[in-house]
């Protein structure tokens, strides 16, 4: 039950897939779905939406601009507040269908969507529900912890050269998302396990993933934040799910970040015994996590406070 879309998010063509249940008949409540750093649309995200299709919900999950199907220059640049934009666009697109209940749209995101979700939900009055997975919360002690003191302060270095080469007219340059010896060159996640796995997916389900990204995208990163943002979700219910002891996307921030939002209807889900990545490699884990939020999107989508 899958339909292309495709729609201009700031005059750039924008491309998805809108995944409807098997039994029953629109509109449909309907959650909008991206995915994280350097993801498309087929990374990982598909397997999210089969749980949430069951529980009737349909699911417009989007490439955003300069990743995937969809258009824009310079290819595989990162800015947090397009991606945001593009959520935003993506929820106008889906107004204008017709299987879609417009007054009863969610939002759902992973490890850096998770971080826009929350930003998207506080924003705009059109969000009726939050489910924020894994997420990125603050790009700059996130980098930090992740590279240790030496290879922070080379990132710094690599950083200021390229703004640099920008102002002088060339283009940013390009290093990996991650590879299997971060100590022998510089990633934006140095950790082999995120290589591994988004290899494995790249050869499994997302052929049109590149593992790669502009430095630039490395230093919006480090300016982004969620925590102005959290004083006003004040009555949108929202889940936060996080991995017991993740030390990619740091789970203590998590904590404290939904510990923020304002809002009383809230629900804080730990999974045990899993980290960051088991929740793309591990089919089971994956479930858990994805028959959580089918759980709230039920509740607060179809028959709850936050339906219509």
């Amino acid at each position: 039950m899958r339909q292309d879309v495709e729609f201009l998010s700031d005059g750039t063509k924008v491309r998805g897939m809108f995944l409807t249940p098997d039994s029953g008949v629109g509109p449909f409540p309907t959650v909008v779905m991206a995915g994280g750093w350097c993801y498309v649309k087929e990374l990982v995200q598909p397997s999210y939406a089969e749980v949430i299709n069951r529980a009737g919900i349909a699911a417009l999950i989007i490439d955003y601009r300069r990743l995937g199907e969809s258009e824009g220059e310079p290819r595989q640049h990162i800015n947090p507040w397009d991606q945001i934009e593009d959520y935003r666009n993506a929820i106008s697109h889906a107004e204008t269908m017709d299987q879609v209940d417009e007054n009863r749209i969610g939002v759902w995101g992973i490890s850096y969507s998770g971080g826009h979700v929350l930003i998207v939900g506080a924003t705009d009055p059109r969000v009726k529900t939050v489910v924020s997975n894994i997420p990125v919360v603050s790009g700059w002690d996130n980098m930090k912890r992740v590279h240790g003191s030496l290879n922070f302060r080379r990132l710094q270095e690599l950083i200021a050269a390229d703004r640099t080469a920008r102002f002088e007219g060339r283009p940013s340059e390009y290093i990996p998302m991650s590879s299997m010896t971060p100590n022998d060159e510089q990633t934006t996640w140095p950790f082999p396990e995120v290589y591994e796995v988004f290899m494995q997916l790249k050869e499994t389900e997302a052929p049109n993933h590149e593992h790669r990204n502009t430095i630039h995208s490395v230093e919006l990163l480090q300016s982004y934040s969620v925590f102005p943002f959290l004083e006003r979700i004040l009555d949108t219910p929202t889940m936060m799910i996080v991995a017991e002891g993740d030390d990619i996307t740091s789970w203590d921030r998590e904590i404290q970040a939904y510990n923020e939002i304002r809002t009383s209807i809230k629900e804080l889900v730990i999974l045990p015994h899993t980290s960051h990545m088991t929740l793309y490699s591990n089919k089971s884990r994956l479930e858990i996590a994805a028959e959580a939020a089918a759980r709230w999107m039920t509740t607060y989508l179809v028959g709850g406070p936050g339906a219509g």
